[in-house]
């Protein structure tokens, strides 16, 4: 894919956020991205069926909230790129994060200029990091290197991470055709990015202890794990 210049200054960047009754976090998530020093255009939530206030307050704080009650990861993160399409200009950059708190808006400057450098895709790596030992379960960590691993023997691209804080240009989100409703959404964009050709960059990122909510848990942690790496094998077999 060739790679177009972005000036900085001039960059839209929007953010999708999707959330799961993580009603105690959102709130300062929004808000961290809203005062970060790089404009935003939309800071987009989306609500995957909470039962909670998770709309309320990323409302209050300042976020666009769509819902998507079919529950699912990538079903929440598809619904926000199909509000994306539907706005009359465009974005240059998409960032995804999670609505938990974990990860840092500081991180954003770093991701930023990759992008600006021309990478097409940043994966925002914890691994690369500085992460707090107790902030990664045993089983996050041993699925992230078994994940990791697998993506470097089937595709030949050595990842350190597949974590969900990332920024894609707009034009290769689209051309990367995603699917998965679940959680291969991530690792799904991570192996179509290598097949496409796209220029893939990790940069170094903070992860904090997440609040307690629903978008993610300790025990959907092995059923992730298993998901992510069908998703893997599935798409080897693609052409």
């Amino acid at each position: 894919m060739a790679v177009h210049t972005l000036e900085k200054s001039r960059l839209i960047l929007d953010v999708l956020i999707p959330a799961l009754n993580e009603e105690d976090a959102v709130g300062s998530v929004v808000s961290s991205l809203k005062s970060y020093g790089h404009p935003i255009r939309h800071v987009v939530v989306i609500d995957n069926g909470s039962t909670d206030r998770t709309s309320d307050v990323a409302q209050k704080a300042g976020a666009l909230v769509v819902r998507e009650p079919a529950r699912g990861y990538g079903a929440a993160c598809l619904r926000g790129m199909a509000f994306l399409a539907k706005q009359e200009v465009r974005p240059d950059v998409v960032a995804f994060l999670d609505a938990d708190g974990s990860e840092d808006a500081k991180d954003l400057a770093r991701m930023i200029d990759a992008v600006v450098s021309g990478a097409d895709l940043v994966v925002g790596s914890r691994t690369l990091g500085i992460v707090d030992p107790k902030t990664l379960s045993a089983s996050q960590r041993v699925g992230n290197a078994v994940a990791t691993t697998l993506i470097r023997a089937v595709y030949g691209q050595s990842y350190t991470d597949v974590g969900p804080f990332r920024l894609v240009r707009y034009p290769a989100l689209l051309a990367l055709g995603m699917s998965d409703e679940d959680q291969g959404f991530m690792i799904e964009m991570q192996v179509k990015a290598v097949r496409r050709g796209l220029r893939i960059v990790e940069v170094p990122v903070h992860y904090h202890p997440r609040v307690v909510g629903q978008s993610k848990n300790v025990k959907g942690s092995l059923a992730a794990g298993r998901k992510m790496l069908f998703t893997i094998l599935r798409h080897s077999t693609q052409r």
